[in-house]
């Protein structure tokens, strides 16, 4: 069997569902922002999502909250302006490459 049981016998797997990278929605929605009115092809927006955030480090959390809670404002600042720069960098990237999006 692949899911592990706790002592509970709550299947582990259901457990780690919450555990996500927080960047991922803070990507998705500065590359909405960026790409306002081009967001009809979802196979050129899903690459340009994961060029941005394979160039950002990962922060895996289980509840976002717990992040907003304990980064300063400044380390939220340059953390939003990692998040612009990745996604600008990530445009150029897929818009330069071979790849045709219908």
């Amino acid at each position: 069997m692949l899911v592990s049981r706790d002592s509970l016998g709550r299947d582990l797997a259901s457990e780690l569902d919450s555990v996500h990278n927080y960047y991922e929605g803070l990507v998705i929605d500065q590359t909405r922002s960026q790409l306002a009115g081009q967001l009809g092809n979802t196979d050129y927006v899903a690459d340009i999502v994961c060029v941005a955030l394979n160039h950002l480090p990962p922060r895996y959390i289980r509840h976002d909250v717990d992040m907003a809670f304990y980064l300063s404002p400044k380390e939220r600042g340059e953390m939003n302006d990692k998040i612009s720069a990745a996604v600008v960098d990530a445009i150029a990237f897929v818009n330069a490459s071979d790849t045709q999006y219908d």
